[in-house]
């Protein structure tokens, strides 16, 4: 996939964030790609994953599949 920009895209994290402050993301979705970045520190990469392995990975979030 080659780079996608999301400076127009709004970035917005999960409303429990407020109690884990230090381990959060920011997700950003767009038609063709969903962004993903650290809340700390914006400035930083942000990773690009299609639709389709996000779906994947909220999927095996939802199904427990991720040992913490």
């Amino acid at each position: 996939m080659s780079k996608i920009e999301f400076e127009d895209c709004e970035f917005s994290k999960a409303s429990f964030s407020q109690y884990s402050w230090n381990r959060c993301v920011q997700v950003a979705i767009r038609k063709d790609a969903v962004g993903v970045r650290d809340s700390k520190d914006t400035e930083k990469t942000t990773l690009c994953f299609s639709p389709q392995e996000w779906e994947a990975f909220v999927d095996g979030v939802k199904k427990g599949e991720f040992d913490l």
